[in-house]
């Protein structure tokens, strides 16, 4: 184990970061304190323990590139991303660019202050450009988007860490859920009358794990409550194939959701069933085409790189299969594992018990030879990077790209990423996000994500909001 004071603790995350993309498979722990006083602050730590202490008296962006450069010396290793440990690289390059800064400018700051690669920056400043563009007509002073978290699904992904509960143990739950939802929309209502709803998102979970009725009914009381004639996109996360039926697909198009979800993950059925994916490819094929039979014309797919046991010519195959379908958007993931994922505790447990052997552990790995055939295959099917984000844990320190055919870009998953509109978040797990303007400050507030206390707190839920943003 290595052990690392840093004489406070207020670049703990960052060092942590930085030392766990160096050495993935060590126990990193990066403790306040400072030379001659680790005995009494911790005093399980064994002989065999490395032990460092870090100045932090400089100022922390000079701090964590000489830890980089001194770790990239020890381990031979260079990062794709240099000592970037935040997970939205982009909004650097935007803010930088809404200074006035030229690309050259801007590619000599991130190699010098960051050590980033020569590729990164260029793909960043490729989707800082690309998002600059699609966000031309956002009014961020005066605009808002919604979004509207459903929090069932048919089984829980072992990867997965977002608010989810299993849509059979809680059907009964689902009416009485969307009434709350209802609440809050009648808060938005009365709260945000002369502001533009730029873009809808419903999210989750699977929102189509409800019936079309409750579609009908959520969708229309978002339409009779808001002003929605300045919508430019409603999207609508129909991720599993298994919760996808025709009835379900025109619901939605009746209620004019202009953007959707069938999300495969991956094309090998073996790797499906692994990761508690109830769905085979198959079922994902019917539903695609049924999506497009009725009527849907942007549809996006999403891929993870790096699931257990998988590996370049799996990726391979993954992408030519999703290219014989033409998805209009493309988000390719590399696996992060959630430290609240079931993924994770079995990877723990097994771990604990000795079940798990090196060539397992690396086989949950994302590589530079899988994001080239992931970049090379969306580049085939006509689709360009126009965002993208980082997760802690990520593997292969890489990042999640977001790729989409000219105008069939996700607006909403540029605004929530590089965090420069006002996000109101209803719903079990959401956060709502106050912006200050273009690179201004970012306050939040969130509801509880048990289901049944949100409900019974949804007064609360919705002071929480008011305080926010009439405070």
């Amino acid at each position: 184990m290595q052990v690392i004071y840093t004489g406070t603790d207020k670049y703990s995350y960052d060092i942590h970061s930085l030392y766990k993309a160096f050495y993935p498979e060590e126990e990193i722990r990066v403790l306040p304190g400072k030379e001659g006083d680790f005995p009494e602050k911790e005093k399980d730590i064994s002989d065999k323990d490395e032990i460092s202490f870090i100045d932090v008296e400089k100022t922390k962006n000079e701090l964590k590139k000489s830890i980089y450069e001194d770790l990239s010396q020890k381990t031979g290793k260079k990062l794709p991303w240099g000592n970037l440990t935040g997970i939205r690289p982009t909004r650097i390059v935007m803010n930088l660019m809404e200074e006035g800064k030229s690309d050259d400018e801007i590619v000599e700051y991130m190699k010098d202050v960051y050590c980033v690669s020569d590729e990164k920056i260029a793909l960043s400043l490729s989707i800082a450009h690309r998002e600059k563009e699609i966000l031309k007509d956002i009014d961020y002073k005066n605009g808002y988007s919604l979004y509207i978290g459903i929090p069932f699904c048919p089984t829980t992904c072992l990867y997965c860490s977002f608010t989810s509960y299993p849509i059979g143990s809680f059907s009964g739950l689902v009416d009485d859920y969307l009434s709350c939802i209802e609440k809050e929309i009648d808060y938005v209502a009365e709260n945000f009358k002369g502001k533009t709803l730029d873009t809808i998102y419903i999210g989750g979970g699977t929102p189509t794990t409800l019936e079309p009725h409750q579609i009908k009914r959520l969708l229309g009381y978002v339409k009779e409550k808001l002003d929605t004639s300045k919508v430019k996109e409603l999207t609508v996360e129909s991720g599993r194939p298994d919760s996808i039926t025709r009835d379900k697909l025109k619901a939605m198009k009746e209620m004019g959701v202009t953007r959707i979800s069938v999300n495969p993950q991956t094309m090998k059925d073996e790797t499906l069933r692994l990761i508690g994916r109830r769905h085979n490819v198959a079922q994902l094929i019917d539903a695609f085409n049924m999506a497009r039979e009725e009527g849907f014309d942007n549809i996006n797919m999403d891929i993870i790189l790096g699931l257990p046991g998988e590996d370049a010519g799996d990726v391979a195959y993954t992408m030519s299969e999703i290219e014989k379908l033409s998805p209009d958007d493309l988000t390719v993931h590399s696996l992060a594992i959630k430290r609240g994922s079931k993924l994770a505790e079995i990877i723990h447990e097994k771990a604990m018990r000795g079940e798990i052997s090196e060539s397992v552990l690396d086989s949950i790995n994302n590589t530079e030879e899988m994001m080239k055939i992931a970049s090379d295959g969306a580049a085939k099917m006509e689709l360009s990077p126009y965002y993208l984000y980082r997760q802690k844990n990520i593997s292969g320190n890489f990042e999640n790209t977001g790729y989409a055919k000219a105008g069939k870009a996700g607006i909403y998953n540029i605004l929530i990423n590089e965090e420069v509109q006002s996000i109101v978040a209803l719903g079990a797990g959401t956060v709502t996000k106050r912006v200050y303007g273009f690179g201004g400050r970012i306050e939040r507030c969130d509801n509880v994500k048990d289901v049944k206390l949100y409900m019974e707190q949804i007064d609360e839920m919705i002071d929480r909001k008011k305080k926010l943003f009439n405070g």
